[in-house]
């Protein structure tokens, strides 16, 4: 299956850029890790190190600050330990024990990374994304941080729709799942911390405009179709089915295995041609502003399709 994702999907057409501290960065959000305590048994800590958040932020954020760098590394795997809970070690398979986790963290985003406010309860977990959205604060964009706040709300959220799915064994349909899937994924979250590294980036009135708008989902899709076809061979097959936009295909169309992948790679090929023309089209009278969002939307579907080339995760 993985071989079948590397010759069937189209390579973005934007050039590949890597952050130069990237070894640094490893190491420091490592530590990072384990000091807060977010893994602890030596297989989940293998399964981290193998994920390699590091390589995809240096390659999402190429131009980032230092700082910049550490608090997207740090972001990504605070995400991967989560999705590792609820899809590997049971957390997500029951709503009723979902639920009090997203509480929990439900709380600390409530704070918007208070500096005065105590360590929150609720385990490793909420300290470290207490720290994360503390350390957001700190960037003094206001617009942001807000906007970070509330794209971990959605993903807290929509953890439990995978649960409940899992619980009744269900496979969404397509449409439900592609929007759900921008939530899921982490990637606005991810795609915001990027834009912290950018001071010129489009204030919350440009961010609204439809076109920019419609290519930041573009943009979401992407990424999340490009994880869903180089995971699905390591999720195929498991009990209750996996959330997976060739999943998904299978049980709405009634198409086989090997039908369903060439239809998830065309819609991602189709919507990465699509993308490639819209980002043309605001690129011919964009400001300094607009070019910022441009390049970092553009950096991520890149590095997004490197990386899952060569992670381990996948394997």
């Amino acid at each position: 299956m993985r071989g079948f994702a590397l010759s069937a999907l189209h390579e973005p057409p934007f050039p590949a850029r890597r952050h130069p501290a990237v070894e640094r960065v490893t190491a420091e959000s490592a530590g990072w890790v384990r000091d807060l305590g977010l893994v602890r048994d030596p297989a989940g800590r293998r399964r981290l190190a193998g994920a390699h958040a590091a390589e995809l932020a240096g390659r999402a954020g190429p131009e980032a600050s230092p700082a910049g760098l550490r608090l997207l590394t740090d972001l990504i795997n605070w995400l991967f330990v989560v999705d590792d809970a609820c899809d590997d070690d049971g957390l997500g398979a029951d709503p009723t024990r979902l639920a009090p986790t997203v509480a929990a963290l439900l709380s600390v985003l409530d704070r918007h990374g208070d500096p005065a406010a105590p360590v929150p309860a609720g385990g490793p977990l909420a300290v470290a994304l207490d720290d994360l959205c503390r350390r957001a604060r700190d960037a003094q964009r206001p617009a942001l941080l807000l906007r970070l706040v509330g794209q971990l709300r959605e993903y807290l959220l929509a953890l439990l729709w995978e649960a409940a799915n899992r619980e009744h064994r269900r496979v969404p349909g397509v449409a439900e799942y592609v929007q759900m899937r921008r939530h899921t994924g982490g990637v606005r979250p991810g795609f915001t911390v990027t834009d912290l590294a950018h001071p010129a980036c489009p204030g919350p009135a440009r961010r609204a405009d439809p076109a920019l708008a419609a290519l930041d989902v573009l943009a979401a899709d992407l990424v999340c179709w490009c994880n869903d076809l180089f995971s699905y061979g390591k999720e195929r097959g498991v009990a209750p089915p996996a959330h997976n936009l060739v999943t998904t295909i299978a049980g709405e169309t009634g198409q086989d295995e090997a039908a369903a992948l060439r239809e998830a790679a065309a819609r991602f090929n189709a919507a990465l041609a699509a993308y490639a023309e819209r980002d043309a089209a605001l690129t011919v009278t964009a400001d300094d502003g607009v070019r910022a969002f441009l390049a970092t939307r553009r950096d991520w579907i890149r590095a997004t399709y490197d990386w899952s080339r060569a992670a381990t995760r996948y394997a």
